[in-house]
Protein backbone atom coordinates (compact mmCIF):
# COMPACT_ATOMS: atom_id res chain seq x y z
CA UNK A 1 0.00 0.00 0.00
CA UNK A 2 1.34 3.08 -0.93
CA UNK A 3 0.84 6.10 1.29
CA UNK A 4 0.03 9.59 -0.34
CA UNK A 5 2.07 12.73 0.85
CA UNK A 6 1.32 15.28 3.52
CA UNK A 7 0.65 17.73 0.96
CA UNK A 8 -1.70 15.12 -1.15
CA UNK A 9 -4.50 15.63 0.71
CA UNK A 10 -7.33 15.28 -2.07
CA UNK A 11 -8.05 11.46 -3.34
CA UNK A 12 -8.59 10.93 -6.45
CA UNK A 13 -12.27 10.59 -6.00
CA UNK A 14 -12.03 14.23 -4.44
CA UNK A 15 -9.89 15.59 -7.46
CA UNK A 16 -12.85 14.05 -9.58
CA UNK A 17 -15.69 15.94 -7.35
CA UNK A 18 -13.84 19.38 -7.84
CA UNK A 19 -13.28 18.70 -11.60
CA UNK A 20 -17.15 18.08 -11.90
CA UNK A 21 -17.62 20.98 -10.04
CA UNK A 22 -15.89 23.43 -11.93
CA UNK A 23 -17.46 21.89 -15.31
CA UNK A 24 -20.95 22.38 -13.82
CA UNK A 25 -19.52 26.29 -12.74
CA UNK A 26 -18.31 27.05 -16.46
CA UNK A 27 -21.77 25.38 -17.95
CA UNK A 28 -23.78 27.90 -15.30
CA UNK A 29 -21.79 30.79 -16.60
CA UNK A 30 -21.96 29.74 -19.99
CA UNK A 31 -25.88 28.78 -20.44
CA UNK A 32 -26.89 31.06 -17.20
CA UNK A 33 -28.46 27.72 -15.06
CA UNK A 34 -28.64 29.06 -11.50
CA UNK A 35 -29.25 25.56 -10.50
CA UNK A 36 -26.05 24.35 -12.21
CA UNK A 37 -24.29 27.28 -10.39
CA UNK A 38 -25.45 25.49 -6.97
CA UNK A 39 -24.32 22.15 -8.03
CA UNK A 40 -21.08 23.12 -9.47
CA UNK A 41 -20.19 24.95 -5.73
CA UNK A 42 -21.85 21.95 -3.85
CA UNK A 43 -19.14 19.34 -5.60
CA UNK A 44 -16.23 21.66 -5.20
CA UNK A 45 -16.95 22.87 -1.48
CA UNK A 46 -17.57 19.08 -0.37
CA UNK A 47 -13.83 17.81 -0.59
CA UNK A 48 -12.68 20.97 0.78
CA UNK A 49 -14.89 20.91 4.00
CA UNK A 50 -13.69 17.57 3.98
CA UNK A 51 -10.50 18.07 3.95
CA UNK A 52 -10.63 20.84 6.44
CA UNK A 53 -12.42 18.72 8.99
CA UNK A 54 -9.90 16.12 8.40
CA UNK A 55 -7.51 19.06 9.57
CA UNK A 56 -9.15 20.41 12.56
CA UNK A 57 -10.62 17.27 13.97
CA UNK A 58 -7.69 14.91 15.15
CA UNK A 59 -7.76 11.20 16.21
CA UNK A 60 -6.93 10.64 19.62
CA UNK A 61 -5.34 6.46 19.75
CA UNK A 62 -3.74 5.05 22.78
CA UNK A 63 -0.51 2.69 21.19
CA UNK A 64 0.85 -0.11 22.97
CA UNK A 65 3.32 -2.32 21.86
CA UNK A 66 5.27 -5.02 23.57
CA UNK A 67 7.77 -7.28 22.76
CA UNK A 68 7.91 -11.16 23.56
CA UNK A 69 10.47 -11.80 24.73
CA UNK A 70 11.61 -8.29 26.32
CA UNK A 71 15.07 -8.46 25.12
CA UNK A 72 15.55 -11.20 22.59
CA UNK A 73 18.86 -12.33 21.45
CA UNK A 74 20.90 -11.78 17.85
CA UNK A 75 19.05 -14.41 14.89
CA UNK A 76 16.15 -14.70 17.11
CA UNK A 77 12.77 -13.43 16.30
CA UNK A 78 10.57 -11.25 18.72
CA UNK A 79 7.11 -11.12 18.50
CA UNK A 80 5.80 -7.40 18.47
CA UNK A 81 2.14 -7.08 19.67
CA UNK A 82 0.61 -3.51 18.41
CA UNK A 83 -2.21 -2.50 20.30
CA UNK A 84 -4.61 0.80 19.08
CA UNK A 85 -7.80 2.02 21.12
CA UNK A 86 -9.30 5.30 20.46
CA UNK A 87 -11.07 6.45 23.16
CA UNK A 88 -14.23 7.88 21.38
CA UNK A 89 -15.47 5.66 17.89
CA UNK A 90 -14.01 6.22 14.63
CA UNK A 91 -15.99 5.66 11.90
CA UNK A 92 -13.80 5.71 8.90
CA UNK A 93 -11.11 3.43 8.34
CA UNK A 94 -7.40 4.12 8.09
CA UNK A 95 -4.47 2.03 6.90
CA UNK A 96 -1.51 2.46 9.56
CA UNK A 97 2.01 1.97 8.65
CA UNK A 98 4.27 0.54 12.03
CA UNK A 99 7.60 2.87 11.80
CA UNK A 100 10.51 0.25 11.85
CA UNK A 101 14.62 0.26 11.03
CA UNK A 102 15.53 -0.15 7.30
CA UNK A 103 17.14 -3.17 8.95
CA UNK A 104 14.38 -4.83 9.23
CA UNK A 105 13.29 -4.71 5.53
CA UNK A 106 9.40 -3.22 4.74
CA UNK A 107 7.20 -1.99 7.57
CA UNK A 108 4.14 -3.74 7.76
CA UNK A 109 0.99 -2.01 7.16
CA UNK A 110 -2.47 -2.52 9.22
CA UNK A 111 -5.98 -1.48 8.34
CA UNK A 112 -8.33 -0.22 10.99
CA UNK A 113 -10.30 -1.03 12.69
CA UNK A 114 -9.31 -4.71 13.01
CA UNK A 115 -12.08 -7.07 11.56
CA UNK A 116 -11.83 -8.53 15.00
CA UNK A 117 -11.00 -6.09 17.92
CA UNK A 118 -10.22 -7.05 21.34
CA UNK A 119 -13.30 -7.12 23.93
CA UNK A 120 -12.01 -3.68 24.99
CA UNK A 121 -12.88 -2.56 21.48
CA UNK A 122 -8.44 -2.32 20.66
CA UNK A 123 -7.40 -3.75 17.75
CA UNK A 124 -4.40 -6.02 18.08
CA UNK A 125 -1.82 -6.46 15.22
CA UNK A 126 1.12 -8.86 15.69
CA UNK A 127 4.47 -9.26 13.73
CA UNK A 128 7.83 -10.71 13.86
CA UNK A 129 11.50 -8.74 13.78
CA UNK A 130 14.98 -10.32 13.56
CA UNK A 131 18.03 -8.88 13.69
CA UNK A 132 21.43 -10.24 13.21
CA UNK A 133 23.37 -7.09 14.95
CA UNK A 134 22.74 -6.76 19.05
CA UNK A 135 21.44 -2.76 19.74
CA UNK A 136 18.75 -1.04 20.90
CA UNK A 137 16.44 -0.07 18.09
CA UNK A 138 13.28 2.27 18.01
CA UNK A 139 10.10 0.65 17.14
CA UNK A 140 7.36 3.33 15.77
CA UNK A 141 5.99 5.08 15.41
CA UNK A 142 2.79 4.60 13.76
CA UNK A 143 2.27 6.79 11.03
CA UNK A 144 -2.03 6.80 10.07
CA UNK A 145 -3.54 7.86 6.59
CA UNK A 146 -7.44 8.87 7.91
CA UNK A 147 -9.69 9.75 4.92
CA UNK A 148 -13.49 11.02 5.61
CA UNK A 149 -16.88 9.13 5.14
CA UNK A 150 -16.82 9.82 1.86
CA UNK A 151 -13.44 9.24 0.68
CA UNK A 152 -12.77 12.40 -0.80
CA UNK A 153 -9.46 13.82 1.26
CA UNK A 154 -7.00 11.98 3.95
CA UNK A 155 -4.63 13.25 6.11
CA UNK A 156 -1.63 11.64 7.52
CA UNK A 157 -1.50 11.77 11.34
CA UNK A 158 1.53 10.66 13.77
CA UNK A 159 0.27 8.40 16.66
CA UNK A 160 2.16 7.51 19.79
CA UNK A 161 5.78 7.40 20.27
CA UNK A 162 8.69 4.54 19.61
CA UNK A 163 9.69 1.68 21.90
CA UNK A 164 13.31 0.55 22.24
CA UNK A 165 13.47 -3.14 20.95
CA UNK A 166 16.64 -4.32 22.85
CA UNK A 167 18.66 -7.29 20.83
CA UNK A 168 21.28 -8.77 22.93
CA UNK A 169 24.61 -10.45 21.71
CA UNK A 170 23.98 -14.36 21.64
CA UNK A 171 26.13 -16.44 23.91
CA UNK A 172 27.82 -19.14 22.13
CA UNK A 173 28.75 -22.06 23.77
CA UNK A 174 31.99 -22.55 25.20
CA UNK A 175 33.87 -26.08 25.50
CA UNK A 176 34.62 -27.12 29.78
CA UNK A 177 37.43 -25.84 31.45
CA UNK A 178 38.76 -26.06 34.82
CA UNK A 179 39.03 -22.01 35.44
CA UNK A 180 38.77 -21.96 39.44
CA UNK A 181 39.60 -23.84 42.25
CA UNK A 182 37.67 -27.33 44.17
CA UNK A 183 34.05 -26.91 43.84
CA UNK A 184 31.48 -28.47 46.31
CA UNK A 185 28.34 -29.36 44.67
CA UNK A 186 26.16 -26.98 42.72
CA UNK A 187 28.70 -24.69 42.22
CA UNK A 188 29.67 -24.26 45.98
CA UNK A 189 33.22 -23.65 47.42
CA UNK A 190 33.44 -25.28 51.31
CA UNK A 191 35.00 -22.91 53.60
CA UNK A 192 38.32 -24.10 55.21
CA UNK A 193 37.65 -26.50 58.38
CA UNK A 194 38.89 -25.74 61.62
CA UNK A 195 41.66 -27.90 62.99
CA UNK A 196 40.66 -29.78 65.76
CA UNK A 197 41.41 -33.41 67.55
CA UNK A 198 38.58 -34.87 66.17
CA UNK A 199 36.61 -34.68 62.92
CA UNK A 200 33.18 -35.13 64.74
CA UNK A 201 34.14 -32.46 67.24
CA UNK A 202 34.53 -29.73 64.57
CA UNK A 203 31.26 -30.91 62.78
CA UNK A 204 29.01 -31.05 65.78
CA UNK A 205 27.65 -28.72 68.60
CA UNK A 206 25.23 -28.74 71.31
CA UNK A 207 21.83 -29.54 71.20
CA UNK A 208 19.75 -25.85 70.75
CA UNK A 209 16.34 -25.97 71.40
CA UNK A 210 13.96 -26.29 67.89
CA UNK A 211 17.29 -28.18 66.72
CA UNK A 212 15.03 -31.13 64.30
CA UNK A 213 15.88 -34.56 66.38
CA UNK A 214 17.41 -36.10 62.75
CA UNK A 215 20.51 -33.99 63.26
CA UNK A 216 21.18 -35.50 66.32
CA UNK A 217 24.63 -36.69 66.29
CA UNK A 218 25.27 -40.26 68.20
CA UNK A 219 28.43 -40.82 68.43
CA UNK A 220 29.85 -37.29 69.52
CA UNK A 221 26.78 -37.64 72.13
CA UNK A 222 28.17 -40.59 73.45
CA UNK A 223 31.37 -38.97 74.07
CA UNK A 224 30.47 -35.86 75.47
CA UNK A 225 27.45 -36.99 77.55
CA UNK A 226 25.12 -34.71 76.35
CA UNK A 227 23.04 -34.06 72.92
CA UNK A 228 25.12 -33.21 69.90
CA UNK A 229 23.83 -31.99 66.87
CA UNK A 230 25.61 -31.79 63.18
CA UNK A 231 26.07 -28.35 62.19
CA UNK A 232 25.89 -26.57 58.72
CA UNK A 233 28.86 -26.55 57.07
CA UNK A 234 29.13 -22.98 55.52
CA UNK A 235 29.35 -22.67 51.96
CA UNK A 236 30.11 -20.15 49.95
CA UNK A 237 29.28 -19.10 46.17
CA UNK A 238 32.57 -18.97 44.05
CA UNK A 239 33.28 -15.47 42.06
CA UNK A 240 34.83 -14.57 39.20
CA UNK A 241 35.94 -11.31 37.59
CA UNK A 242 35.42 -10.09 34.00
CA UNK A 243 37.10 -7.98 32.39
CA UNK A 244 36.38 -6.22 29.18
CA UNK A 245 37.93 -3.42 27.12
CA UNK A 246 35.83 -0.92 25.65
CA UNK A 247 38.62 1.91 23.98
CA UNK A 248 37.95 2.98 20.40
CA UNK A 249 41.80 2.81 20.42
CA UNK A 250 42.07 -0.58 20.52
CA UNK A 251 39.23 -1.67 18.79
CA UNK A 252 39.93 0.34 15.38
CA UNK A 253 42.19 1.98 13.34
CA UNK A 254 43.80 -0.95 11.33
CA UNK A 255 42.79 -1.79 7.61
CA UNK A 256 40.63 -4.82 8.69
CA UNK A 257 38.46 -3.49 11.08
CA UNK A 258 37.86 0.12 10.66
CA UNK A 259 34.93 1.98 12.62
CA UNK A 260 31.30 2.19 11.37
CA UNK A 261 28.20 2.95 12.60
CA UNK A 262 24.98 1.81 11.33
CA UNK A 263 22.80 4.63 11.74
CA UNK A 264 20.40 3.63 8.55
CA UNK A 265 19.99 0.15 10.45
CA UNK A 266 18.43 2.16 13.63
CA UNK A 267 21.14 1.25 16.19
CA UNK A 268 23.67 4.11 15.33
CA UNK A 269 26.39 2.03 17.94
CA UNK A 270 30.03 3.36 17.26
CA UNK A 271 31.68 -0.19 17.03
CA UNK A 272 33.68 -2.32 15.21
CA UNK A 273 34.10 -5.94 14.00
CA UNK A 274 36.96 -6.65 16.35
CA UNK A 275 34.60 -4.91 19.12
CA UNK A 276 31.35 -7.09 18.27
CA UNK A 277 33.95 -10.31 18.05
CA UNK A 278 35.16 -8.90 21.75
CA UNK A 279 31.90 -8.40 22.90
CA UNK A 280 30.25 -12.11 21.81
CA UNK A 281 33.30 -13.85 23.57
CA UNK A 282 32.62 -11.40 26.79
CA UNK A 283 28.68 -12.71 26.85
CA UNK A 284 29.70 -16.53 26.39
CA UNK A 285 32.39 -16.48 29.11
CA UNK A 286 29.77 -14.75 31.44
CA UNK A 287 27.09 -17.96 30.31
CA UNK A 288 29.81 -20.33 30.88
CA UNK A 289 31.08 -19.03 34.24
CA UNK A 290 27.54 -18.47 35.48
CA UNK A 291 25.88 -21.94 34.11
CA UNK A 292 29.09 -23.21 36.27
CA UNK A 293 27.52 -22.00 39.21
CA UNK A 294 30.11 -18.74 39.55
CA UNK A 295 28.99 -15.18 40.12
CA UNK A 296 30.37 -12.47 38.16
CA UNK A 297 32.10 -9.51 38.62
CA UNK A 298 32.50 -6.96 35.72
CA UNK A 299 34.63 -4.25 35.29
CA UNK A 300 35.99 -1.98 32.54
CA UNK A 301 39.83 -0.95 32.10
CA UNK A 302 39.12 2.29 34.35
CA UNK A 303 37.75 -0.05 37.14
CA UNK A 304 34.38 1.29 36.35
CA UNK A 305 31.23 -1.20 36.03
CA UNK A 306 31.64 -2.10 33.14
CA UNK A 307 28.30 -1.47 31.34
CA UNK A 308 28.07 2.14 33.32
CA UNK A 309 28.21 3.28 29.82
CA UNK A 310 25.40 1.66 28.67
CA UNK A 311 22.41 3.13 27.76
CA UNK A 312 20.18 -0.44 27.56
CA UNK A 313 21.70 -1.68 30.76
CA UNK A 314 19.27 -2.21 33.64
CA UNK A 315 21.26 -0.80 36.37
CA UNK A 316 24.67 1.23 34.71
CA UNK A 317 26.53 1.20 38.54
CA UNK A 318 25.81 -2.52 38.62
CA UNK A 319 29.11 -4.88 39.19
CA UNK A 320 28.11 -7.64 40.45
CA UNK A 321 25.80 -10.27 38.84
CA UNK A 322 24.77 -13.85 39.81
CA UNK A 323 22.11 -16.77 38.46
CA UNK A 324 19.86 -16.52 35.63
CA UNK A 325 18.76 -13.19 36.18
CA UNK A 326 22.26 -11.54 36.20
CA UNK A 327 23.08 -12.81 33.10
CA UNK A 328 20.22 -11.45 31.52
CA UNK A 329 21.09 -8.05 33.15
CA UNK A 330 24.32 -8.90 31.61
CA UNK A 331 23.36 -9.84 28.05
CA UNK A 332 20.78 -7.01 27.92
CA UNK A 333 23.53 -4.71 29.38
CA UNK A 334 25.81 -5.32 26.42
CA UNK A 335 23.41 -4.86 23.96
CA UNK A 336 23.89 -1.38 23.31
CA UNK A 337 27.35 -1.07 24.69
CA UNK A 338 30.03 0.89 22.00
CA UNK A 339 33.76 2.06 21.95
CA UNK A 340 34.29 4.89 24.40
CA UNK A 341 35.60 7.22 22.11
CA UNK A 342 39.19 9.05 22.10
CA UNK A 343 37.77 12.08 23.53
CA UNK A 344 36.10 9.88 26.31
CA UNK A 345 39.28 8.09 26.94
CA UNK A 346 41.07 11.43 27.55
CA UNK A 347 38.62 12.35 30.34
CA UNK A 348 38.62 9.02 31.77
CA UNK A 349 42.66 9.56 31.95
CA UNK A 350 42.51 12.48 33.05
CA UNK A 351 41.40 10.68 36.41
CA UNK A 352 37.03 11.75 35.95
CA UNK A 353 36.60 8.42 36.77
CA UNK A 354 38.72 7.91 39.43
CA UNK A 355 37.23 7.26 43.64
CA UNK A 356 37.79 9.74 45.74
CA UNK A 357 41.20 10.16 47.10
CA UNK A 358 43.12 8.71 44.35
CA UNK A 359 46.17 10.54 43.53
CA UNK A 360 45.93 11.69 39.64
CA UNK A 361 49.43 13.00 39.46
CA UNK A 362 51.17 9.55 39.19
CA UNK A 363 51.30 8.05 35.59
CA UNK A 364 49.45 4.94 36.11
CA UNK A 365 46.30 6.15 37.70
CA UNK A 366 46.28 8.47 34.13
CA UNK A 367 46.63 4.80 32.04
CA UNK A 368 43.33 3.24 31.66
CA UNK A 369 45.05 -0.20 33.27
CA UNK A 370 45.84 1.97 36.65
CA UNK A 371 46.80 1.21 40.25
CA UNK A 372 42.91 1.26 40.52
CA UNK A 373 42.08 -1.01 38.96
CA UNK A 374 44.87 -3.16 40.28
CA UNK A 375 43.36 -2.26 43.93
CA UNK A 376 39.78 -3.03 42.75
CA UNK A 377 41.49 -6.81 41.40
CA UNK A 378 43.94 -6.89 44.75
CA UNK A 379 40.69 -6.09 47.25
CA UNK A 380 38.77 -9.28 45.67
CA UNK A 381 41.98 -12.05 45.82
CA UNK A 382 39.41 -14.51 44.76
CA UNK A 383 38.62 -16.75 41.21
CA UNK A 384 39.47 -16.70 38.47
CA UNK A 385 40.25 -13.31 35.96
CA UNK A 386 39.00 -13.47 32.54
CA UNK A 387 39.56 -10.31 30.24
CA UNK A 388 38.04 -9.46 26.98
CA UNK A 389 41.04 -6.89 25.37
CA UNK A 390 41.39 -5.33 22.32
CA UNK A 391 45.02 -4.09 21.38
CA UNK A 392 47.51 -3.78 24.22
CA UNK A 393 50.45 -2.09 24.27
CA UNK A 394 53.84 -3.39 25.91
CA UNK A 395 53.33 -1.01 28.51
CA UNK A 396 49.34 -1.59 29.32
CA UNK A 397 50.23 -5.69 28.99
CA UNK A 398 53.56 -4.81 32.36
CA UNK A 399 50.82 -2.48 34.06
CA UNK A 400 48.04 -5.69 33.41
CA UNK A 401 50.55 -8.33 34.63
CA UNK A 402 50.74 -8.15 38.21
CA UNK A 403 46.99 -8.82 38.60
CA UNK A 404 47.58 -12.66 37.77
CA UNK A 405 49.19 -12.78 41.41
CA UNK A 406 44.94 -11.33 42.36
CA UNK A 407 43.23 -14.08 40.41
CA UNK A 408 43.10 -18.43 41.27
CA UNK A 409 43.41 -17.93 37.14
CA UNK A 410 43.90 -15.40 34.81
CA UNK A 411 42.83 -15.98 31.07
CA UNK A 412 43.20 -12.67 28.44
CA UNK A 413 41.82 -12.73 25.01
CA UNK A 414 43.33 -10.09 22.96
CA UNK A 415 41.21 -9.25 19.89
CA UNK A 416 43.32 -7.89 17.15
CA UNK A 417 43.65 -7.19 13.36
CA UNK A 418 46.37 -8.74 12.70
CA UNK A 419 47.86 -11.31 15.49
CA UNK A 420 51.64 -10.94 15.18
CA UNK A 421 50.37 -7.10 16.29
CA UNK A 422 49.82 -9.29 19.88
CA UNK A 423 53.45 -10.77 19.71
CA UNK A 424 54.54 -8.01 22.58
CA UNK A 425 51.40 -7.99 24.54
CA UNK A 426 51.80 -11.51 25.00
CA UNK A 427 55.34 -12.16 25.95
CA UNK A 428 54.55 -9.94 28.54
CA UNK A 429 51.53 -11.36 30.07
CA UNK A 430 53.20 -15.15 30.01
CA UNK A 431 55.58 -13.83 31.99
CA UNK A 432 53.47 -12.58 34.46
CA UNK A 433 51.80 -15.93 34.99
CA UNK A 434 48.82 -15.46 32.58
CA UNK A 435 46.93 -17.26 30.10
CA UNK A 436 46.56 -15.04 26.89
CA UNK A 437 45.62 -16.04 23.48
CA UNK A 438 44.88 -13.63 20.54
CA UNK A 439 41.82 -13.67 18.15
CA UNK A 440 40.82 -12.11 15.36
CA UNK A 441 37.10 -11.27 14.59
CA UNK A 442 37.32 -14.44 11.92
CA UNK A 443 38.47 -16.87 14.63
CA UNK A 444 36.27 -19.57 16.49
CA UNK A 445 35.59 -18.74 19.68
CA UNK A 446 35.41 -22.11 21.46
CA UNK A 447 38.85 -23.25 20.09
CA UNK A 448 40.37 -20.04 21.28
CA UNK A 449 38.33 -20.67 24.60
CA UNK A 450 39.82 -24.33 24.72
CA UNK A 451 43.12 -22.87 24.72
CA UNK A 452 42.64 -22.28 28.33
CA UNK A 453 41.31 -26.22 29.13
CA UNK A 454 45.06 -26.92 30.13
CA UNK A 455 47.04 -24.49 32.34
CA UNK A 456 50.05 -27.34 31.81
CA UNK A 457 49.90 -26.40 27.69
CA UNK A 458 52.31 -23.72 26.78
CA UNK A 459 50.83 -20.23 25.70
CA UNK A 460 53.32 -19.70 22.73
CA UNK A 461 51.93 -23.02 20.46
CA UNK A 462 48.41 -21.59 21.38
CA UNK A 463 48.51 -18.48 19.71
CA UNK A 464 50.54 -20.35 16.99
CA UNK A 465 47.47 -22.14 16.68
CA UNK A 466 45.22 -19.36 16.57
CA UNK A 467 48.02 -18.07 13.93
CA UNK A 468 47.08 -20.86 11.72
CA UNK A 469 43.95 -21.12 11.76
CA UNK A 470 43.68 -17.05 11.12
CA UNK A 471 46.38 -15.93 9.42
CA UNK A 472 46.96 -12.54 8.72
Amino acid sequence: MEFASAARLLTPRGWGLIAAGIAALLTAQIMGRRDALILGLFLVSLPLLSALALRLIKPVFVVERSFNPATVETGVPARVALSLHTPRPVRQSAAMREGLPLRFGQSPVFRFPARFPDADGASTYEYQLRSARRGMFPIGPVTAEFSDLFGLARRLHVLGATDPLVVAPAPQELPATALGGPRGTEGSVHSPRRGGPSEDDVSTREYRAGDPMRRVHWAATARHGELMVRQEEPVTSPSATLLLDARQSCFSGGMGAPLWTDPAGGNGLSTSESFEWAVTAAVSAAAHLVENGYSLHLLDVYARPGLARSPSAPNPQQQNFSGTAGLQDIAEGLAALELETRADERQAEAGAARPPGTDLTTPENRSPIGSALLDSLAQRRRGPLVAVLGRLSADDAARLAPAADYATRACAILVTDRLQEAGPALAVLHSGGWQAVAATPESDLARIWAAFASAAQPMTSMTSSAGRENPS
